[in-house]
């Protein structure tokens, strides 16, 4: 009977593992563009995985850090490799058009990512392959919305659209459009960019022939401002409209006087002092940057929120994910990806999140705040 029960024993751990969850450890992969055209967004990101949780549910974590020098081609490569790691979650890239180059990898590996990417295309619509993506921004549509209902308040009934040529842009042409003409605002113009340009005088003289009541520009990161600058120069007197992707501090530094008045719906971080202390997200932003300012001597832009973020949909999920199954094993995977999905009333940093088998992004207004650049700085729009 002894012996039986000891070959049992032997037999459940060669399955399972040890059932000491202090021997277990969480592999996850995060993925960065701290260099190349968008490490405007990659380096807080980067930055922001010495703040994420060591431990969960009494499980250290191990984080594998890369940077893909904002190439899809380089993010195809890591997450790659870091499937062959074995990791159970990874978090990033930073840019879309890297999300996107990875969503059939991911889906093939069964690996939850968590991707702080703009597009709201790397989960919608929702099929078999986006199951296994959660995206940490606001949706486009969400934001939009805010930016019509401005719009449509100020009496404007012409736009016209500048959009960098990537999953993020056409995205947003999509979803503005379709928005605008539920709204009765009209679309007069549509150009488009490459986020390495050097010069957009063509498209902008394009839009300026147009005559439109307001501009909306569609980017992320530093490719948000050379179109602003250039429309100023060139004599545009109109409202000047830019989506999230603008939310960083380099928008202001660079673009000057040449972007003040600009209007964007975006996370609350930007005008922290201005928000309520009674908003559930005040205090988890401010220990936020708080902790960042520790570490680094500067406070981070909006998009180190969103790996951040990440790191507490991880440690709300992992916990439920550990009842199902081992970390590094295929069963954990799929438990981690079912406990994100049912996410409920999540306070993070930039709102409150909501998963749904339908919604992976799951932001609502509190989610977003209306925001004009004012004196050189950001302040709520009253």
């Amino acid at each position: 009977m002894l012996r039986t029960l000891i070959v049992a024993s032997f037999a459940a751990t060669a399955l399972f593992g040890s059932l000491d969850p202090a021997a277990a450890q969480i592999k996850i992969g995060l993925i960065s563009s701290s260099t190349g055209q968008i490490s405007v967004v990659g380096i807080p990101q980067k930055n922001t995985a010495t703040l994420l949780p060591k431990e969960v549910g009494g499980v250290k974590i191990d984080y594998l850090v890369f940077d893909d020098g904002s190439d899809p081609t380089q993010t195809v490569q890591q997450v790659q490799r870091l499937i062959s790691e074995n990791v159970d979650a990874i978090i990033g890239p930073s840019g879309s058009p890297n999300a996107a180059s990875v969503i059939g990898f991911i889906a093939e590996a069964k690996t939850p990512l968590l991707a702080p990417v703009g597009s709201a295309a790397v989960v919608l619509p929702m099929d078999e392959k986006k199951k296994w993506v959660f995206k940490t921004t606001q949706n486009d549509d969400l934001i939009a919305a805010a930016l019509i209902e401005h719009m449509t308040k100020t009496g404007i009934k012409t736009v016209g659209l500048i959009a960098v040529n990537d999953p993020y842009g056409e995205n947003w042409v999509k979803t503005f459009g379709a928005l605008a003409q539920k709204a009765g605002i009209n679309v007069v113009a549509t150009e488009k960019y490459q986020r390495a340009d050097t010069s957009v005088t063509a498209q902008s003289l394009k839009i300026l022939a147009a005559n439109p009541d307001a501009v909306l520009v569609a980017a992320a990161g530093a490719s948000t401002i050379l179109p602003q600058i250039t429309l100023v120069d060139q004599g545009y007197k109109g409202k000047i409209y830019q989506t999230h992707g603008a939310a960083a501090p380099d928008f202001l530094k660079l673009g000057g006087k040449k972007v003040e008045g600009t209007i964007l719906a975006a996370s609350l971080m930007l005008v922290l002092d201005e928000i309520p202390d009674a908003n559930p997200s005040k205090k988890i932003a401010t220990d936020y940057i708080a902790a960042y300012k520790a570490a680094y001597g500067v406070a981070p832009a909006t998009f180190g929120a969103n790996v951040y973020d990440a790191g507490l949909l991880l440690s709300a999920a992992v916990p439920e994910a550990l009842k199902q199954a081992k970390p590094g094993t295929p069963e954990f995977r799929t438990a981690l990806r079912d406990a994100l999905e049912k996410t409920k009333e999540l306070v993070a940093t930039q709102g409150v999140y909501n998963m749904t088998p339908a919604d992976h992004s799951g932001f609502d207004q509190r989610g977003r705040v209306m925001i004009v650049v004012k004196d050189g700085g950001w302040h709520l729009l009253q």
